[in-house]
């Protein structure tokens, strides 16, 4: 082995730098501190930017960040790394990023690199909100990042969607539908009422309001802070960890997280989307790699325009909803998860009618009878609520699971092709050599432990669980079917004479099997 291949030419660069971190708290943040302070152990300190939130200061939020999941890798390996985190008190929805005048002093002399990876992530937030965070936001942290003395890239987060009206995504930045400040202006002067009204005419063929403001926001980004090293990565729909820190980490239910548990535990069974489709999920760890890869290239060669990357898997790596559903329905028959609600099963299907008739009838009926059983009880209902939620999410869903994109990669492989063997290996981000089936095993499996926080020992309960319902099922439709079939013979000659030929052929079966039983025993 040559000697070039074991050095970290990324790790180096990032020794003794000081990181400016937003979004630090979220899914991906949270796998950005974590692989930074542990694939660049020479690193300097992180700032990440946090407000008080439910009664907890930054200090307390800080340290409840490094006791999560994900950093227990971490703490065995370098106890003290907690040291190099630096909270500082602020919120992107504040002029000057409601910072001190004393922390500001501090990022303005210290600071080389920015990740800006805060925003709204709800796709049905609304419009003025959504400004608020994914417009708005990034105008006050170019302005505040702007005194940076020393700064070497600002890496902005946006998505793989935020041109979703087109089939074919390239790495550029599209005109907008309308001027960023000319719906900053407006919205100045609208009530909620008429934001709400024109909503869906503004974001056109756009799904949500997330989509929207996220476009306007490269706009913004690139126009306003045309000065600053620029960079941008545009992940797909972001999902549990591939390799880091843990295969199948994961720590909320948004995306395909909250139905993979909904369709293990027997809630959801009916799901609208094309089976042909593409499921452009990318695990969190692949943007989390790109974007320390692409600040490193950012910093080092100093590209004259600003470039961005292209996280997705449906152009490198393509795997349709109809193959995501055969292999996570195959897995939770045979890793159930605990007191599932009905056996798993679920069906995909593109026809409005037909979905509509599975939701009454598979889940809102269930639901009701369920919630009736629980009053009985004298407990709380609550299925009626889970199933209003899981069907919110769904809608959220549907745009996605309907369509599909192709993007080019030209900056990926560029960036690839920069890097040592060790940093690809210890940054990868490249999709093509992903196994789908071992991956989305371990994002189910990742989900019953993180998630839910169940045991594998518990096991051959859930299983046996699964048989008493499967046996409870049979039996129902037994009693409906023969419930069903009486009535017929009650009312037809033709059904009674069908019934007493059946009934005389099962006799004659018995009485068959019952002979050669004896003189197989003899």
């Amino acid at each position: 082995m040559e000697e070039g291949e074991t050095v970290s030419a990324i790790a180096n660069h990032f020794a003794g730098k000081n990181i400016f971190i937003t979004g630090g708290t979220g899914f991906l943040g949270k796998v950005l501190v974590e692989k930074l302070l542990r694939s660049c152990p020479d690193i300097g300190t992180l700032y990440l930017l946090m407000r008080p939130k439910n009664s907890q200061d930054i200090y307390e939020r800080s340290h409840e960040l490094i006791e999560k999941s994900a950093f227990e890798k971490l703490r065995n390996e370098q106890p003290e790394f907690h040291k190099k985190i630096h909270p500082i008190n602020g919120d992107i929805a504040v002029d000057d990023l409601g910072v001190s005048e004393e922390d500001a002093k501090l990022l303005q002399e210290k600071v080389d690199v920015v990740f800006h990876g805060a925003a709204t992530v709800r796709f049905d937030e609304p419009l003025r909100f959504a400004v608020e965070m994914n417009l708005l936001g990034i105008r006050r942290m170019v302005k505040f990042c702007r005194k940076f003395k020393h700064l070497e890239v600002f890496l902005h987060m946006s998505t793989a969607y935020a041109n979703c009206d087109k089939p074919f995504i390239e790495e550029m930045i599209y005109n907008p539908p309308v001027d960023p400040q000319r719906l900053i202006d407006a919205l100045e002067w609208m009530d909620d009422e008429m934001v709400e009204k024109i909503t869906p005419k503004l974001i056109g063929n756009k799904p949500n309001t997330y989509t929207y403001t996220k476009q306007l926001g490269e706009h913004l980004l690139v126009k306003e802070g045309s000065d600053l090293p620029l960079a941008i990565v545009r992940p797909s729909i972001v999902g549990a960890a591939w390799k880091e820190p843990y295969p199948g980490w994961i720590d909320n239910y948004n995306g395909p997280s909250g139905l993979y548990i909904a369709a293990g535990k027997g809630i959801l069974r009916s799901v609208k989307g094309d089976f042909r489709c593409v499921a452009d999920i990318v695990p969190v760890d692949m943007p989390v790699n790109m974007m320390i890869a692409a600040a490193w290239y950012t910093a080092v060669n100093k590209p004259s325009s600003t470039l961005i990357y292209h996280c997705t898997t449906g152009s490198t790596n393509p795997f349709t909803w109809g193959e995501m559903e055969g292999v996570v329905m195959n897995f939770w028959k045979k890793v159930p998860l605990d007191s599932c609600f009905r056996r798993p099963k679920i069906s995909l299907t593109m026809n409005s009618m037909i979905h509509d008739y599975w939701v009454f009838v598979s889940h809102m009926i269930p639901a009701y009878f369920a919630d009736m059983g629980y009053c009985l009880m004298g407990k709380r209902p609550r299925m009626v609520k889970i199933y209003n939620k899981l069907h919110r999410a769904m809608n959220s869903l549907t745009f996605f699971t309907t369509h599909s994109w192709e993007w080019t990669y030209n900056n990926l492989d560029m960036l690839k092709s920069q890097m040592t063997p060790e940093d690809k290996r210890r940054f990868y981000f490249d999709p093509r050599v992903m196994h789908w089936p071992t991956y989305l095993e371990n994002y189910c499996l990742g989900t019953k432990k993180f998630l839910l926080n169940e045991d594998l020992s518990g096991l051959p309960a859930a299983r046996a669980h699964l048989r008493k319902l499967r046996n409870i099922r049979y039996t129902f439709n037994t009693i409906l079917l023969v419930a069903l079939w009486r009535v017929l013979i009650a009312r037809s000659q033709i059904a009674r004479n069908l019934w007493f030929f059946i009934m005389g052929l099962v006799m004659k079966f018995v009485k068959y099997t019952r002979i050669t039983s004896t003189i197989g025993g003899k």
